[in-house]
């Protein structure tokens, strides 16, 4: 089974800029992610970015650097502008693996792909984790997802899905953003306007469901600690490798 990881990467952020760049134990924090990459064993990885010190830094520490527009509106858009540069056939599997996850374990970065390569029906897939009920699954910030007995995303939202009506705390899901696209949905993907539930919720996986590609949807099996979004996210990110 062969596939290519994608890490796309933008300097500017409204809490953290350059994030990409700031230092964890020793090494930016983009170097953590590209490290997890190679060990997946993916065919190759490359970072896509349209900032000239992320390229800079990057290919210092050896990593494959595209170039990119600055008018891409998502990391998706970026990636697919390098599947295209790659000239990758329809059948190929690109993973998306974001470049503020720094613990991002290899192996889940290996399962989201092995996933989709073993569906020939779904054309995206991702991963979740199962989570108790806390005041963390009300957070907006906290994506849940719902999928049926096959596996297949039903919807994802910011709300807390689904809703129990009796006070019993049941399980729910949240979604991991990993995702793996066969090349074919990920240039259909990009082809489609904006969804209203995308906008509503500003969720892009969304749009996907509304267009009719089918994303599978497996629970985890490792433990996927929180991205990187504030600098408190940074400290404990900081405080768990130092």
């Amino acid at each position: 089974m062969t596939f290519f990881a994608i890490i796309p990467a933008r300097y500017a952020s409204s809490r953290l800029p350059g994030k990409p760049l700031l230092d964890i134990a020793g090494k930016p924090m983009i170097q953590h992610v590209y490290e997890s990459a190679i060990k997946s064993g993916a065919k190759e990885v490359f970072i896509a970015t349209d900032n000239r010190e992320i390229q800079k830094v990057s290919e210092m520490f050896g990593a494959r650097v595209f170039m990119t527009s600055e008018e891409h509106r998502s990391g998706t858009e970026r990636i697919h502008e390098v599947v295209q540069k790659l000239g990758l056939s329809p059948d190929d599997v690109v993973v998306n693996v974001q470049a503020d996850e720094p613990l991002i374990p290899a192996s889940a970065i290996r399962q989201v792909a092995v996933n989709l390569s073993s569906r020939e029906d779904f054309g995206i897939a991702t991963l979740c984790e199962a989570a108790s009920y806390s005041a963390d699954i009300d957070d907006p910030n906290v994506v849940k997802v719902v999928m049926n007995k096959f596996g297949e995303a039903l919807y994802f939202s910011r709300a807390r899905i689904p809703y129990f009506s009796n006070s019993e705390k049941k399980d729910y899901f949240r979604h991991i953003g990993i995702y793996a696209y066969k090349v074919e949905a990920l240039n259909q993907f990009v082809s489609f306007p904006s969804a209203s539930y995308e906008n509503t919720e500003n969720l892009e996986q969304l749009r996907a469901l509304y267009n009719g590609i089918k994303i599978h949807v497996e629970v985890c099996n490792y433990d996927i600690p929180a991205g990187v979004d504030t600098q408190k996210d940074l400290e404990i990110v900081r405080a768990s490798i130092s």
